[in-house]
């Protein structure tokens, strides 16, 4: 009992500075608001599934494939059972180590020119415990909860990052196959104007150049389409390798082709443009528990601050506390009678008195970590806030952008119409119709870039933004070893 008062009593000491988040001076909004009207904030339910808000069921399979098969993330988990294992380390400290030994010898002994042969046998249980006098067990056990902590909110960012890339690259994917329907409804028309100028060279009413031309034009138009070909590969292979598989083994079908008109380009890009997600803009303030980069800073800071306490408490003494009990008897038949029982209870003070300035290094050291760390916490606070400023900025930017870009698609559509109506009149060269008809598709594929951009660019505010990840979210079921590990 005087043991365990004594303990209660010490329990509320502990050397080193309680732990408060390094402070920072948020503004109270963005600078930019961004160019959506205030949603539902839907990107937090179920457990962060952000991506269905794009509506792609295909995509929604890939992500799930990637969670589940990711190396990335594999690794990430594997670091967090580590880290919380290392905590769990730590926190047994704060209890008694208790122990069992058991013993049989027989040794001859000289005494005196009398030689003896004996036996000697030996049951008991010892126990020792340190009295965290000073706290410095407790520090090291709320400095192992912390990296524990820090290591959920590293799991967290690495399967937020490869969501995020995931989905950036089949938009950018499904966007190349938009550009590649551009391209082959252009080689069709394009193949129609060939033989156009051909026939009315044949009827004489019409330049070998036209011809010349309107076969360069073919051509450059099949080699840019072919191109394309080596784009939407490599980003085949980029999510083969999210969702951890070899690219020999993964294929993405293209869109179904769009009907050879004016507006089939349109309509696709309608489509997908509908796909872009409605986001709530949330607060700056929102950011210091939204994304887990800085939540993971802000964990080691805390992780930081509680070694100043280990460092600081090793100025003091250590009280150990021991005791064992037991029996030892010659005979083992005699081994548990009361004559041969024996027990022993202590107390072990120790002190450093000299180390040649060992414990104020240590100090020092404790103290420049956790410096280096509030200072890395800040930095990352900055950087999550320039983050969402600058995909706030774009997306704005693109939404004007796209505006005006739909409507130069449409003036360079009907300008291409007439020149080629005004060619087949005779009154204008064909030199017009070409250059109409690459006006008219360098702003159509300019339309569709834009459109991959936006998509691109949501992504990247989703991520910014945390994903929907709340601190505390994390699952440690989510953390578990793949069974085929076990």
């Amino acid at each position: 009992m005087t043991v365990l008062a004594l303990a209660a009593l010490l329990g509320g000491c502990a050397v080193g500075p309680d732990y408060v988040r390094p402070a920072m001076d948020l503004p109270q909004a963005y600078k930019e608001q961004g160019p959506w009207k205030v949603a539902a904030p839907r990107l937090a339910d179920d457990r962060q599934r952000w991506w269905e808000a794009y509506g792609d069921p295909i995509l929604n399979d890939l992500v799930t494939q990637a969670n589940a098969a990711n190396q990335t993330i594999q690794q990430a988990a594997a670091q967090y059972r580590q880290a919380q294992a290392t905590a769990a380390v730590a926190r047994a400290s704060l209890w008694p180590t208790v122990g069992a030994q058991a013993g049989a010898t027989r040794a001859q002994t000289n005494t005196n020119g009398v030689q003896r042969l004996a036996d000697n046998y030996t049951v008991g249980l010892n126990a020792s415990w340190e009295a965290d006098l000073w706290g410095r067990i407790r520090r090291g056990a709320e400095a192992g909860d912390a990296n524990a902590e820090a290591s959920a909110a590293s799991l967290a960012a690495a399967r937020l990052a490869i969501q995020a890339t995931l989905a950036q690259n089949y938009l950018q994917l499904r966007v190349t196959d938009l550009q590649k329907d551009l391209y082959r409804r252009t080689v069709a028309a394009y193949t129609r104007s060939l033989q156009l100028t051909s026939h009315q060279y044949e009827a004489g009413t019409a330049l070998r150049s036209d011809v010349a031309q309107a076969e360069t034009q073919l051509r450059s138009a099949q080699a840019q389409l072919i191109d394309l070909d080596a784009t939407r590969n490599q980003l085949e292979h980029a999510i083969a390798m999210l969702i951890g598989k070899a690219p020999a083994a993964f294929s993405l079908a293209p869109l179904p082709a769009a009907e050879a008109s004016d507006s089939a380009m349109d309509a696709n890009a309608q489509r997908l443009q509908a796909s872009l997600p409605q986001m709530p803009a949330g607060l700056p303030s929102d950011l210091l528990e939204r994304r887990p980069d800085i939540a993971n800073a802000e964990r080691l800071a805390a992780a930081a601050n509680a070694n100043i306490g280990v460092a600081r408490a090793a100025y003091f003494p250590t009280l150990t506390l021991s005791t064992s009990g037991g029996y030892n008897n010659a005979s083992f038949a005699n081994l548990f009678n009361t004559p041969g029982r024996v027990w022993s209870l202590g107390a072990a003070l120790a002190e450093t008195l000299f180390d040649g300035g060992a414990r104020s290094a240590r100090n020092d050291a404790a103290l420049a970590a956790y410096d280096a760390a509030a200072a890395q916490y800040k930095q990352t606070v900055l950087a999550g806030l320039q983050d969402v400023e600058d995909n706030l900025s774009t997306l704005r930017v693109l939404d004007q952008e796209s505006a005006v870009q739909a409507q130069a698609v449409k003036s360079a559509q009907l300008a291409e119409r007439l020149a080629l109506s005004q060619y087949q009149a005779g009154t204008v060269t064909y030199l017009s119709v070409v250059t109409t008809q690459a006006t008219s598709l360098t702003n159509q594929r300019s339309a569709v870039t834009l459109l991959g951009r936006q998509l691109v660019a949501s992504v990247a505010l989703i991520k910014a933004t945390g994903g929907g990840w709340q601190v505390g979210q994390i699952d440690p079921a989510n953390a578990q070893a793949p069974m085929a590990a076990r």
